[in-house]
């Protein structure tokens, strides 16, 4: 063999089986993320639906109830103080366990006061202290996305990536059904069982929460820090504070801008969902005022099945990505997402059927999982400078929402103009535009260019 084609041989993405690509899953790195999901799905409810669910049953008036859905707004803003997690190390943690470990335990700490505070506070007595212990749930839980994103992006290597997303995924919605349905049984168990009264069981029901915090604990303990994170704590030696948090929030749009068609990625990033956002944003008021379903049936089939089947499609995505390489699982990614919209115009002109509606949510659902899951391991394979890891993360995800609640907002109008079947038939269009960017982008060699290891930092980072 001539030293050329030894060359190209060693180049070529090498093709796993498939059994090796469903081994991904047994994988340590892949494991730890999975029990991080759990982690972060936990408090999420905690400051959200179940919260809402013990409003109910105090005297507070709806009024009030309705507010508290501003206690979410750190999960939509959190990317604002995701310069400080990449910049800063907190003491003695991040000495003892790494920057990304030390941040982690940091974060569980407080979301397990927090959990803890809410659950002493008394919503008959004072709502406010209610809303400021939900707002430091909140926080602490954002946080802790903040730095389980960054910790996955930076110790799964890109083949890896899908898998790590397909088990946090099904981790995090099982983590959300503790602490939702699992949350109220506690509850029920202290005040019918143990002949609590009302106050005291919703307080004990939030420390049984808080100690579930301990799971992801655990799970950080046990993990081991990522090499690119070693990589950055050693460049960022002798550097104050200050200048890291400028740094991070800065450089993580000069270095990403400095790349080889920027603009076009940051484009491809925007509009790759739009298809499966623009059809989703209307499959509720299709199945119930098209199809003319109840909200019971909705819930059972839409929810119910459309749940495990986005399980599913969670791991098949990562099973999928591990056994192709990053481009071609891009592509199955987006046909996919095209066909399950029109598995929905075949279901518009066709008579209403348990059945059938049971087939498209669960392909809808399943495809748009195996596309989830493949398009955060391409954000995450973006995020290449260990500097400012959590900044770029945080950013990329922020964009990649803009076509799921902006570009789709029309979706509703462009159905009411054409009708059910050819709206469906007219949102496969809407993936033209990505279609076209991931062919050019292909072109380029852009997908090749992700593959490689991340080099060295550069020495103006």
């Amino acid at each position: 063999m001539t030293s050329q084609g030894a060359a190209a041989e060693a180049a070529a993405p090498q093709r796993r089986s498939w059994g090796e690509a469903a081994a991904v899953y047994l994988r340590r790195d892949v494991l730890i993320v999975l029990f991080l999901g759990f982690s972060a799905g936990l408090p999420l409810a905690l400051s959200g639906s179940t919260l809402l669910v013990w409003m109910a049953e105090s005297s507070v008036n709806l009024s009030t109830i309705g507010l508290f859905a501003l206690v979410g707004t750190p999960y939509t803003i959190k990317f604002l103080w995701a310069p400080v997690v990449d910049a800063l190390d907190i003491p003695i943690l991040c000495r003892l366990f790494g920057r990304r470990r030390g941040w982690l335990l940091f974060s569980q700490i407080l979301l397990m006061a927090a959990i803890i505070f809410l659950g002493l506070q008394n919503p008959d007595v004072s709502p406010f202290m209610i809303a400021v212990g939900a707002v430091l749930v909140a926080v602490a839980s954002a946080t802790q996305d903040i730095v389980i994103d960054t910790y996955r992006v930076e110790k799964l290597d890109t083949s890896e990536q899908a898998a790590g997303v397909g088990s946090y995924v099904a981790a995090y919605r099982v983590g959300m059904l503790v602490s939702t349905a699992g949350a109220l049984f506690i509850v029920s168990f202290f005040e019918k069982v143990q002949g609590f009264d009302k106050a005291t069981a919703w307080t004990f029901g939030y420390i049984v929460m808080a100690a579930f915090v301990l799971v992801g604990m655990v799970t950080t303990l046990v993990a081991h820090e990522p090499e690119r994170s070693k990589i950055a704590e050693t460049a960022l030696k002798g550097t104050d504070q200050l200048s890291r948090v400028w740094s991070a929030a800065t450089g993580a749009f000069t270095e990403f801008l400095t790349r080889d068609a920027a603009l076009a990625i940051l484009a491809f990033v925007i509009l790759f969902k739009l298809c499966d956002a623009f059809v989703g944003a209307m499959t509720g008021p299709f199945v119930i005022r098209g199809m003319g379903y109840s909200r019971e049936e909705y819930a059972a089939i839409v929810k119910g099945l459309g749940l495990a089947a986005t399980l599913a499609g969670g791991f098949a995505g990562g099973f999928v990505a591990r056994g192709l390489d990053l481009r071609t699982s891009m592509w199955l990614a987006a046909l996919l997402q095209m066909g399950s919209n029109l598995v929905f115009a075949l279901q518009a002109v066709m008579p209403a059927s348990y059945g059938m509606l049971a087939f498209v949510i669960v392909a809808e659902n399943f495809t748009g999982a195996i596309g989830t899951v493949i398009f955060v391991a391409y954000l995450s394979s973006l995020c290449q400078s260990p500097l400012h890891t959590a900044t770029q993360y945080a950013l990329l995800s922020a964009l990649s929402a803009v076509g799921r609640t902006y570009i789709s907002a029309p979706a509703g109008f462009v159905a009411a103009q054409t009708g059910w079947f050819w709206f469906f038939v007219l949102s496969v269009f809407t993936a033209i535009p990505s279609l076209i960017l991931l062919w050019w982008l292909q072109r380029r060699g852009h997908f090749e260019a992700l593959a490689k290891p991340a080099g060295p930092l550069a020495a103006d980072d």
